[in-house]
């Protein structure tokens, strides 16, 4: 990792390169922890795309962010790239992302593809060969844009996608599909910003740079800080780094996993997977995701080398870790690492594991330990009758353990109002977006129509202990009328259900529930805490 510094901040300007050694004044708190980690991947010789950190310290002094302290870093990655931003003939994309010193899983903006714009297409039709590929970029950067940097409803570029595409799946579409879907996504952009979407890559760089620092300080942000008492002042970094595509076909896709299970603690990668997808698509929590035996199916050697990257992670960083990952045309890359966010039983299982397998020592391992209150290591299962299961109305993915029953709420409105009848609601959603962790934060469970058991609010519900199932596909909202279909059967707000996060079904009504102690788990415990 290498710097270029100026003056402002006591901070400067870290190009991570591959292979580069992590630079000694390098730390979470001043590159952000997904910014630091990157480097330390990096030095390790892990497949990272190369990019540069805008630290955390520019945070509170954003408007002073410009080209002048930019682009002597961008010019380090387009020297090592061979691409230029902007550049008509061989164009640099790029990813902005944000990284708090602290995780904060979803609560602040991401925009890719930066720098497609009309004079740059023909360039990257040329160096791809991928028409699909490199129109499904620009389209999604002017929705992407328009959401985050314009603030236009997301809703409008949705209605843009259902009139191109009709009945056909999203993925389905053709270049010439998503061609007519940018040049309307174009039009909506315009019509909806009262402005032209910008056509020159270095305004769109500074825009989204602008657009993640300011999301430090969006409502999702603030009240996800608070909850978890963290300081506003922290402020995040600004990470910026080649764009790899996982959206460019053939063995191309994009992936979230933990290298234990974030829910039980069990040993084996746990991986959400999408081929032909961008990260975003997964962690977002809009579309439902296939776990890791499509792409170890399909893919085996790629499988085999993202098994031994997980465990190359886990020897260096000492801990269950949460990456995202993307291959590009049969080559994997890293994009993030980060200790993940699991339940009370999982952490037990995980670092007494570690322990076993020689990771940590027994005076880590008694820390972690410590910190677990052993009442919350119960397992609550749905009480059988007879030793026969219950019917359940529906299945989804399971993204956190254990039993929740309640009323339903389809809004944050609706969970309020059975809060202040007494009871506990389950927050029942199309999508798991991060946007509900107010809601979720006072609801039982979370129950959608779609996302993946990695999405990002997927993630915070695991760290807030509510039993979550996503892509429930026998499930469907009418919120106007107030009422759920599942399973073919009608049930208005209000209405009673149970969600199982252990089997991963839904059921109607209140159903009873017993608590298991693990008393295996227990036992290894009280061997490390009290040694002979």
């Amino acid at each position: 990792m290498k710097n270029e510094g100026m003056a402002g901040p006591s901070t400067t300007i870290p190009v991570i390169l591959p292979g580069a050694a992590l630079a000694e004044d390098a730390s979470a708190a001043s590159l952000g922890n997904k910014a630091f980690n990157l480097a330390r991947m990096a030095a390790l010789g892990l497949p990272v795309p190369p990019g540069f950190v805008i630290g955390t310290a520019w945070c509170a002094r954003a408007k002073d962010v410009g080209p002048s302290l930019w682009r002597p870093a961008l010019e380090r990655l387009e020297e090592a790239t061979g691409r230029r931003l902007g550049d008509p003939r061989r164009p640099l994309l790029l990813s902005v992302r944000s990284g708090a010193p602290v995780s904060m899983p979803g609560m602040m903006e991401t925009l890719l593809n930066i720098g497609l714009s009309d004079a740059t297409v023909d360039g990257m039709l040329r160096l791809t060969g991928h028409p699909r590929l490199v129109w499904d970029a620009y389209r999604r950067l002017v929705a992407g844009f328009g959401e985050v940097v314009a603030g236009i409803d997301p809703a409008a570029f949705d209605a843009d996608l259902d009139a191109i595409r009709g009945t056909v799946p999203e993925r389905a579409l053709d270049f010439d599909a998503l061609r007519r879907l940018t040049r309307r996504h174009l039009d909506t952009y315009a019509r909806a910003a009262g402005t032209a979407f910008p056509q020159d890559p270095a305004d769109q760089l500074q825009a989204a740079i602008q657009a993640v620092f300011r999301s430090w300080q969006a409502p999702k942000a603030r009240s996800w800080r608070a909850l978890h008492a963290i300081a506003d002042s922290m402020g995040t970094a600004v990470t910026v780094q080649q764009m790899v595509f996982g959206n460019a076909g053939g063995l191309s896709g994009a992936g979230v996993g933990f290298t234990r299970d974030p829910t039980t603690g069990m040993p084996g990668l746990w991986v959400d997977f999408l081929f032909n997808a961008q990260g975003e698509d997964v962690v977002a929590g809009r579309r439902s995701a296939e776990g890791h035996e499509a792409l170890s199916a399909a893919a085996p050697h790629l499988w085999a080398e993202l098994v031994a990257s997980a465990a190359r992670l886990e020897q260096a960083f000492g801990d269950m870790q949460d990456i995202e990952f993307t291959i590009e045309d049969g080559r994997l890359f890293l994009l993030q690492t980060r200790d993940g966010k699991r339940t009370p039983l999982a952490a037990a299982r995980i670092a007494l594991d570690l322990l076993d397998e020689g990771l940590i020592d027994a005076r880590a391992a008694r820390d972690r330990l410590r910190s677990i209150d052993r009442a919350s290591l119960a397992e609550r299962v749905i009480a059988t009758t007879d030793g026969r299961a219950v019917e359940p109305l529906g299945h989804a993915a399971s993204a956190s353990a254990g039993v929740a029953s309640g009323p339903i709420a389809l809004d944050e409105a609706q969970v309020e109002a059975a809060r202040a009848r007494g009871e506990v609601p389950i927050l029942v959603r199309r999508d798991a977006e991060t946007r509900d962790v107010a809601a979720l934060d006072r609801a039982g469970g979370l129950l959608t129509m779609r996302g993946a058991r990695t999405s990002h609010a997927a993630v915070v519900a695991r760290q807030l202990g509510k039993v979550c199932l996503v892509g429930c596909g026998e499930l469907m909202i009418d919120e106007a009328a107030g009422r759920v279909v599942i399973g073919g059967r009608i049930f208005g707000t209000g209405s009673q259900i149970t969600l199982d996060g252990n089997t991963g079904t839904v059921h109607a009504g209140v159903l009873e529930v017993v608590t298991r102690e693990p008393e295996d788990l227990l036992a290894r415990i009280d061997g490390v805490l009290t040694p002979d």
